[in-house]
């Protein structure tokens, strides 16, 4: 079903519509995430997807959305039901076997690179969160590279915490985070510090030491990640 949601428009006024995407906007979901991995410094901080992937999350539920100015899809997001293996996130974030199948991910973000600066990565995470269907999921659990900052921004901004720094995808360092659904916002967070964002030994020993990462902050040109006991 091409199910339209809602519609918007850029800072330089062009106006976009978001929709649902389908199995048959693949070849146009692939084309971006290419335009995507080419234009970064860095591509080892984008994990791409394959065209099965992508066939697995658009195959189940309402999931995945993009943003078109009119016929162009200039950015998407997709959320993806995961199977519960032994690579499963939620071992990685402490939950019990019985939690797993109430976990969601948030999945990859593609914006394209002549459209950045109007905040559609958040635009559409928040769109998915609103319509996460809470009966059935309870944790919503992602993976984050280190050196990207602009996801790692997007996903505390979006509620999640950082709780785990450790290699997955066959040896590749990523932040752990989750956000539980269900959980009443704190009113107030304990013991909180900064630590260096390139500093990965001491952010992993604060993590175990059962700390949560909550906030990002620039200082003196270096970022440091905040952290509080929650």
């Amino acid at each position: 079903m091409n199910t339209k949601l809602t519609n918007g428009t850029l800072r330089d006024g062009q106006a976009f519509h978001v929709r649902y995407l389908i199995v048959e906007d693949i070849p146009i979901i692939l084309n971006l995430q290419e335009k995507v991995k080419h234009a970064l410094q860095s591509p080892a901080t984008l994990e791409p997807l394959s065209k099965e992937e992508f066939n697995v999350i658009l195959s189940g539920h309402e999931l995945m959305i993009g943003v078109f100015i009119e016929e162009k899809i200039i950015a998407f997001r997709a959320m993806l039901d995961p199977e519960v293996d032994d690579e499963h996130l939620g071992i990685d974030a402490g939950l019990l076997p019985e939690e797993l199948p109430k976990v969601i991910y948030s999945e990859i973000s593609s914006v394209d690179p002549d459209y950045r600066g109007n905040g559609l990565q958040m635009y559409m995470g928040k769109l998915l969160m609103k319509r996460i269907d809470v009966k059935r999921f309870q944790y919503v659990c992602a993976t984050v590279a280190p050196l990207n900052i602009p996801s790692l921004k997007d996903k505390l901004s979006l509620g999640l915490k950082i709780v785990a720094l450790k290699e997955k995808y066959g040896g590749k360092l990523r932040y752990i985070l989750i956000k539980d659904l269900t959980a009443k916002p704190e009113d107030t967070l304990t013991d909180e510090t900064f630590i260096l964002s390139t500093d990965i030994t001491e952010q992993q020993k604060v993590l175990e030491a059962g700390f949560r990462g909550v906030s990002i902050k620039e200082e003196n040109k270096e970022l440091y990640i905040g952290y509080c006991r929650v």
